[in-house]
Protein backbone atom coordinates (compact mmCIF):
# COMPACT_ATOMS: atom_id res chain seq x y z
CA UNK A 1 0.00 0.00 0.00
CA UNK A 2 2.75 2.43 -0.92
CA UNK A 3 1.52 5.94 -1.60
CA UNK A 4 4.23 6.39 -4.24
CA UNK A 5 3.11 3.48 -6.39
CA UNK A 6 -0.58 3.02 -5.64
CA UNK A 7 -3.35 5.60 -5.88
CA UNK A 8 -6.59 4.17 -4.56
CA UNK A 9 -9.73 5.00 -6.48
CA UNK A 10 -11.83 5.07 -3.30
CA UNK A 11 -10.75 5.40 0.32
CA UNK A 12 -13.44 5.28 3.00
CA UNK A 13 -12.71 6.82 6.41
CA UNK A 14 -14.91 5.22 9.04
CA UNK A 15 -17.13 2.20 9.12
CA UNK A 16 -20.62 1.66 10.50
CA UNK A 17 -23.67 1.26 8.25
CA UNK A 18 -22.69 4.26 6.10
CA UNK A 19 -19.06 3.28 5.54
CA UNK A 20 -19.70 -0.38 4.89
CA UNK A 21 -22.61 0.33 2.54
CA UNK A 22 -20.42 2.75 0.59
CA UNK A 23 -17.78 -0.01 0.51
CA UNK A 24 -20.29 -2.58 -0.72
CA UNK A 25 -21.48 -0.43 -3.61
CA UNK A 26 -18.02 0.75 -4.68
CA UNK A 27 -16.67 -2.80 -4.39
CA UNK A 28 -19.45 -4.15 -6.62
CA UNK A 29 -18.50 -1.41 -9.09
CA UNK A 30 -14.97 -2.99 -9.12
CA UNK A 31 -13.40 0.12 -7.54
CA UNK A 32 -11.61 -1.90 -4.82
CA UNK A 33 -12.35 0.48 -1.93
CA UNK A 34 -9.99 0.69 1.05
CA UNK A 35 -11.78 1.17 4.37
CA UNK A 36 -10.07 2.66 7.41
CA UNK A 37 -12.32 1.30 10.13
CA UNK A 38 -10.67 3.17 12.97
CA UNK A 39 -9.10 1.84 16.16
CA UNK A 40 -9.22 2.72 19.83
CA UNK A 41 -10.32 5.20 21.12
CA UNK A 42 -12.57 5.32 18.05
CA UNK A 43 -15.11 2.56 17.58
CA UNK A 44 -14.68 0.31 14.53
CA UNK A 45 -18.16 -0.53 13.30
CA UNK A 46 -19.83 2.61 14.65
CA UNK A 47 -22.46 3.11 17.33
CA UNK A 48 -24.22 -0.18 16.56
CA UNK A 49 -21.28 -1.89 18.25
CA UNK A 50 -22.73 -0.45 21.48
CA UNK A 51 -26.27 -1.62 20.69
CA UNK A 52 -27.61 -4.90 21.95
CA UNK A 53 -30.85 -5.74 20.16
CA UNK A 54 -31.62 -4.14 16.78
CA UNK A 55 -35.25 -4.66 15.77
CA UNK A 56 -35.79 -1.83 13.27
CA UNK A 57 -33.30 -2.63 10.51
CA UNK A 58 -35.22 -3.93 7.46
CA UNK A 59 -34.73 -7.56 6.51
CA UNK A 60 -34.27 -8.99 10.00
CA UNK A 61 -37.79 -9.71 11.30
CA UNK A 62 -36.51 -11.40 14.45
CA UNK A 63 -33.97 -8.66 15.16
CA UNK A 64 -30.28 -9.23 15.87
CA UNK A 65 -27.40 -7.93 17.95
CA UNK A 66 -25.78 -4.68 16.80
CA UNK A 67 -22.25 -6.17 16.52
CA UNK A 68 -23.63 -9.10 14.51
CA UNK A 69 -25.33 -6.72 12.10
CA UNK A 70 -22.09 -4.82 11.59
CA UNK A 71 -20.19 -8.07 11.05
CA UNK A 72 -22.67 -8.91 8.28
CA UNK A 73 -22.19 -5.45 6.73
CA UNK A 74 -18.42 -5.88 6.66
CA UNK A 75 -18.47 -9.46 5.36
CA UNK A 76 -20.72 -8.44 2.48
CA UNK A 77 -18.42 -5.57 1.48
CA UNK A 78 -15.30 -7.74 1.71
CA UNK A 79 -16.95 -10.45 -0.39
CA UNK A 80 -16.97 -8.08 -3.37
CA UNK A 81 -13.37 -6.93 -3.04
CA UNK A 82 -13.28 -4.21 -0.39
CA UNK A 83 -10.32 -4.15 2.01
CA UNK A 84 -10.68 -3.03 5.60
CA UNK A 85 -7.92 -1.91 7.95
CA UNK A 86 -8.34 -1.27 11.69
CA UNK A 87 -6.42 2.00 11.75
CA UNK A 88 -7.22 5.68 12.24
CA UNK A 89 -6.58 8.41 9.72
CA UNK A 90 -4.93 11.24 11.64
CA UNK A 91 -4.49 13.89 8.92
CA UNK A 92 -6.03 14.71 5.54
CA UNK A 93 -4.79 16.95 2.75
CA UNK A 94 -7.48 17.79 0.22
CA UNK A 95 -5.56 20.76 -1.21
CA UNK A 96 -4.17 18.87 -4.21
CA UNK A 97 -4.80 15.69 -6.15
CA UNK A 98 -4.52 12.90 -5.51
CA UNK A 99 -5.65 13.46 -1.95
CA UNK A 100 -3.19 12.50 0.79
CA UNK A 101 -4.35 10.73 3.94
CA UNK A 102 -1.98 10.02 6.81
CA UNK A 103 -2.46 7.04 9.11
CA UNK A 104 -1.75 6.79 12.82
CA UNK A 105 1.60 5.13 11.99
CA UNK A 106 2.57 7.99 9.63
CA UNK A 107 1.92 6.17 6.38
CA UNK A 108 0.65 8.32 3.51
CA UNK A 109 -2.20 6.94 1.40
CA UNK A 110 -3.16 8.50 -1.92
CA UNK A 111 -6.76 8.57 -3.14
CA UNK A 112 -8.70 9.84 -6.13
CA UNK A 113 -11.87 10.00 -4.03
CA UNK A 114 -12.54 9.97 -0.29
CA UNK A 115 -15.80 8.99 1.38
CA UNK A 116 -16.10 10.21 4.98
CA UNK A 117 -18.25 8.04 7.26
CA UNK A 118 -16.83 8.79 10.70
CA UNK A 119 -20.23 9.13 12.36
CA UNK A 120 -21.27 10.94 15.53
CA UNK A 121 -21.28 9.93 19.17
CA UNK A 122 -24.08 10.55 21.62
CA UNK A 123 -23.00 12.81 24.47
CA UNK A 124 -23.29 10.94 27.74
CA UNK A 125 -23.58 11.99 31.37
CA UNK A 126 -20.24 10.50 32.33
CA UNK A 127 -21.51 8.66 35.38
CA UNK A 128 -20.61 5.21 36.68
CA UNK A 129 -21.99 2.19 34.75
CA UNK A 130 -23.60 4.38 32.08
CA UNK A 131 -21.59 3.03 29.13
CA UNK A 132 -21.62 -0.55 30.35
CA UNK A 133 -25.40 -0.61 30.83
CA UNK A 134 -25.90 1.03 27.44
CA UNK A 135 -23.68 -1.54 25.71
CA UNK A 136 -25.72 -4.39 27.17
CA UNK A 137 -29.10 -2.80 26.49
CA UNK A 138 -29.70 -2.96 30.24
CA UNK A 139 -31.72 0.21 30.71
CA UNK A 140 -29.60 3.08 29.32
CA UNK A 141 -30.09 4.41 25.80
CA UNK A 142 -29.42 7.49 23.70
CA UNK A 143 -32.11 6.76 21.10
CA UNK A 144 -35.81 6.58 21.91
CA UNK A 145 -36.71 5.75 18.30
CA UNK A 146 -34.34 2.77 18.42
CA UNK A 147 -35.16 1.41 21.86
CA UNK A 148 -38.48 2.85 23.02
CA UNK A 149 -40.45 -0.29 22.19
CA UNK A 150 -38.43 -2.24 24.77
CA UNK A 151 -39.98 -0.14 27.57
CA UNK A 152 -43.67 -0.90 27.30
CA UNK A 153 -45.71 -0.17 30.42
CA UNK A 154 -42.74 0.77 32.62
CA UNK A 155 -41.48 4.07 34.02
CA UNK A 156 -38.56 5.77 32.26
CA UNK A 157 -36.63 9.04 32.45
CA UNK A 158 -35.18 11.42 29.86
CA UNK A 159 -32.27 13.74 30.63
CA UNK A 160 -32.08 16.85 28.47
CA UNK A 161 -33.37 20.35 27.82
CA UNK A 162 -33.53 20.78 24.04
CA UNK A 163 -36.08 19.99 21.35
CA UNK A 164 -34.63 16.50 20.93
CA UNK A 165 -35.20 15.75 24.63
CA UNK A 166 -38.83 16.90 24.38
CA UNK A 167 -39.29 14.85 21.20
CA UNK A 168 -37.76 11.78 22.83
CA UNK A 169 -39.99 12.12 25.89
CA UNK A 170 -43.15 12.57 23.85
CA UNK A 171 -42.22 9.61 21.63
CA UNK A 172 -41.60 7.40 24.67
CA UNK A 173 -45.13 8.04 25.98
CA UNK A 174 -46.33 5.73 23.21
CA UNK A 175 -44.82 2.85 25.15
CA UNK A 176 -43.89 3.81 28.70
CA UNK A 177 -46.25 4.10 31.63
CA UNK A 178 -44.64 7.41 32.58
CA UNK A 179 -41.72 9.56 31.40
CA UNK A 180 -39.85 11.86 33.79
CA UNK A 181 -37.87 14.70 32.19
CA UNK A 182 -34.80 15.53 34.27
CA UNK A 183 -33.06 18.89 33.85
CA UNK A 184 -30.55 20.82 35.94
CA UNK A 185 -32.57 24.07 35.89
CA UNK A 186 -36.05 25.36 35.13
CA UNK A 187 -35.00 26.97 31.85
CA UNK A 188 -35.08 24.95 28.63
CA UNK A 189 -33.19 25.29 25.35
CA UNK A 190 -36.16 23.69 23.62
CA UNK A 191 -38.59 25.80 21.66
CA UNK A 192 -41.62 27.03 23.58
CA UNK A 193 -44.00 24.94 21.50
CA UNK A 194 -42.10 21.70 22.23
CA UNK A 195 -42.02 22.42 25.97
CA UNK A 196 -45.76 23.14 25.92
CA UNK A 197 -46.46 19.88 24.09
CA UNK A 198 -44.53 17.97 26.72
CA UNK A 199 -46.26 19.85 29.55
CA UNK A 200 -49.67 18.95 28.13
CA UNK A 201 -48.86 15.25 27.91
CA UNK A 202 -50.41 13.50 30.94
CA UNK A 203 -47.74 10.78 30.94
CA UNK A 204 -44.84 13.22 31.34
CA UNK A 205 -43.50 14.20 34.78
CA UNK A 206 -40.82 16.76 35.60
CA UNK A 207 -37.74 16.66 37.82
CA UNK A 208 -36.32 20.18 37.48
CA UNK A 209 -33.23 21.60 39.18
CA UNK A 210 -32.00 18.01 39.32
CA UNK A 211 -29.05 16.06 37.95
CA UNK A 212 -28.54 12.31 37.81
CA UNK A 213 -26.09 11.53 40.58
CA UNK A 214 -26.09 7.75 40.28
CA UNK A 215 -27.76 4.93 38.36
CA UNK A 216 -29.43 2.44 40.69
CA UNK A 217 -29.38 -1.19 39.56
CA UNK A 218 -30.78 -4.57 40.44
CA UNK A 219 -29.84 -8.14 39.51
CA UNK A 220 -32.13 -9.61 36.87
CA UNK A 221 -32.60 -13.37 36.40
CA UNK A 222 -31.85 -15.73 34.75
CA UNK A 223 -28.31 -14.43 34.10
CA UNK A 224 -28.29 -12.30 37.25
CA UNK A 225 -27.01 -9.29 35.30
CA UNK A 226 -27.41 -5.73 36.54
CA UNK A 227 -30.15 -3.61 34.96
CA UNK A 228 -31.47 -0.12 35.69
CA UNK A 229 -33.82 -0.01 38.67
CA UNK A 230 -33.89 3.70 39.49
CA UNK A 231 -31.93 6.95 39.61
CA UNK A 232 -30.40 8.87 42.45
CA UNK A 233 -30.95 12.61 41.84
CA UNK A 234 -29.21 15.62 43.31
CA UNK A 235 -30.95 18.98 43.61
CA UNK A 236 -28.78 21.67 41.99
CA UNK A 237 -30.10 24.35 44.37
CA UNK A 238 -30.23 22.58 47.74
CA UNK A 239 -27.85 19.60 47.09
CA UNK A 240 -30.59 17.37 48.51
CA UNK A 241 -30.44 13.74 47.39
CA UNK A 242 -33.58 11.90 46.28
CA UNK A 243 -34.43 8.94 44.09
CA UNK A 244 -36.98 7.90 41.48
CA UNK A 245 -37.98 4.43 40.36
CA UNK A 246 -37.45 3.95 36.62
CA UNK A 247 -36.40 1.02 34.44
CA UNK A 248 -35.00 3.10 31.61
CA UNK A 249 -32.75 6.14 31.29
CA UNK A 250 -32.65 7.98 27.95
CA UNK A 251 -29.83 10.49 27.56
CA UNK A 252 -30.79 13.30 25.18
CA UNK A 253 -28.12 15.95 25.66
CA UNK A 254 -26.92 16.01 22.08
CA UNK A 255 -24.48 14.34 19.71
CA UNK A 256 -20.90 15.14 18.77
CA UNK A 257 -19.96 14.50 15.13
CA UNK A 258 -16.52 13.00 14.65
CA UNK A 259 -15.18 15.84 12.50
CA UNK A 260 -12.09 17.12 14.35
CA UNK A 261 -10.02 15.59 11.57
CA UNK A 262 -11.76 17.76 8.98
CA UNK A 263 -12.24 21.11 10.76
CA UNK A 264 -9.51 22.79 8.70
CA UNK A 265 -10.24 20.85 5.50
CA UNK A 266 -14.01 21.03 4.96
CA UNK A 267 -16.96 23.29 5.70
CA UNK A 268 -18.75 22.37 8.91
CA UNK A 269 -22.04 23.72 10.23
CA UNK A 270 -22.42 25.41 13.62
CA UNK A 271 -22.82 22.01 15.31
CA UNK A 272 -19.70 20.58 13.67
CA UNK A 273 -21.41 18.41 11.05
CA UNK A 274 -19.95 18.22 7.54
CA UNK A 275 -21.99 20.27 5.08
CA UNK A 276 -23.08 18.35 2.00
CA UNK A 277 -25.01 19.57 -1.01
CA UNK A 278 -28.76 19.17 -0.96
CA UNK A 279 -29.94 15.72 -2.11
CA UNK A 280 -26.43 14.28 -2.51
CA UNK A 281 -23.28 13.47 -0.58
CA UNK A 282 -20.91 15.97 -2.22
CA UNK A 283 -18.85 18.34 -0.11
CA UNK A 284 -17.45 21.62 -1.46
CA UNK A 285 -14.33 19.75 -2.60
CA UNK A 286 -14.93 17.66 -5.76
CA UNK A 287 -14.06 14.05 -5.05
CA UNK A 288 -14.71 14.25 -1.30
CA UNK A 289 -18.04 12.87 -0.11
CA UNK A 290 -19.67 12.47 3.30
CA UNK A 291 -22.37 10.09 4.47
CA UNK A 292 -24.07 8.86 7.61
CA UNK A 293 -24.26 10.61 10.95
CA UNK A 294 -21.18 12.75 10.30
CA UNK A 295 -23.40 14.88 8.05
CA UNK A 296 -26.84 14.04 9.45
CA UNK A 297 -27.89 15.79 12.65
CA UNK A 298 -31.58 14.93 12.24
CA UNK A 299 -32.33 11.26 11.59
CA UNK A 300 -29.31 9.36 12.97
CA UNK A 301 -30.65 5.90 12.15
CA UNK A 302 -28.75 2.88 10.85
CA UNK A 303 -31.03 2.60 7.84
CA UNK A 304 -30.67 6.27 6.86
CA UNK A 305 -26.90 6.04 7.34
CA UNK A 306 -26.80 3.00 5.07
CA UNK A 307 -28.90 4.83 2.47
CA UNK A 308 -26.55 7.81 2.49
CA UNK A 309 -23.61 5.43 2.17
CA UNK A 310 -25.16 4.16 -1.03
CA UNK A 311 -25.56 7.75 -2.24
CA UNK A 312 -21.90 8.52 -1.52
CA UNK A 313 -20.78 5.41 -3.38
CA UNK A 314 -22.84 6.29 -6.45
CA UNK A 315 -21.63 9.90 -6.35
CA UNK A 316 -18.01 8.72 -6.11
CA UNK A 317 -18.50 6.23 -8.94
CA UNK A 318 -19.95 8.90 -11.22
CA UNK A 319 -17.16 11.33 -10.31
CA UNK A 320 -14.51 8.74 -11.21
CA UNK A 321 -16.30 7.91 -14.43
CA UNK A 322 -16.34 11.62 -15.34
CA UNK A 323 -12.56 11.69 -14.82
CA UNK A 324 -12.13 8.58 -16.96
CA UNK A 325 -10.92 6.53 -14.00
Amino acid sequence: MSAETNIHKVVIIGSGPAGFTAALYTARATLKPLIFKGSAPNLPGGQLMLTSEVENFPGFPEGLQGPALMENFEKQALRFGATSIEKNITHVDFSHRPFVLTTEDNENVLAHTVIIATGANAKLLGIEQEKELMARGAGVSACATCDGAFYKNVDVAVVGAGDSAMEEAIFLTRYARSVTIIHRSEQFRASKIMVERAQKNPKIKWALNQIVNKILVKKQPPLNQEVVNGLELKNTLTQEISSINVEGLFVAIGHQPNTDLFKDALQLDNKGYIITQEKNSKTEIPGVFACGDVQDSIYRQAVTAAGSGCMAALDAERYLEHLGL
